[in-house]
């Protein structure tokens, strides 16, 4: 069963703008959750995280600025909305959860800390 769903890749010109949405049913107020993106031949990176309580936010540097993690708990939804976008924003782009979270915030969050992932959104800028 799909826990986490994305949407809302798809091609775009550079300097436009993209929303991406993560809908899952275990997303609750105060989970850890995450965009990470991975491009052909690079290693998957973190893009942006942040605890559902409205708290805590990380920013990878290359999107500082540029994009912006939100949530709607109430939802079960999180976005990642991306503005200014660059050709080096391509790649697909995955929603990820921590199910073992319990207030410890590592950073940069890295891949396998988190252990529930979405099947990926394409996101292309040229």
């Amino acid at each position: 069963h799909v826990q986490l769903v994305e949407s809302g890749g798809g091609s775009v010109q550079t300097g436009g703008s993209l929303t991406l949405t993560c809908t899952a049913s275990l997303i609750s107020y105060g989970s850890h959750v995450a965009w990470f993106r991975q491009a052909p031949g690079k290693e998957r990176g973190a893009v942006a995280a942040m605890i559902t309580d409205g708290g805590r936010k990380y920013y990878n540097g290359p999107v500082k600025g540029r994009f912006t993690i939100s949530e709607d708990s109430a939802k079960k939804t999180v976005y990642l909305q991306m503005s200014n976008l660059k050709p080096e924003d391509t790649a697909i782009y995955f929603c990820a959860y921590n199910p073992t979270y319990g207030g410890n915030w590592y950073l940069p969050p890295r891949p396998g800390h988190f252990g529930i992932w979405g099947q990926g959104t394409q996101v292309t800028v040229s």
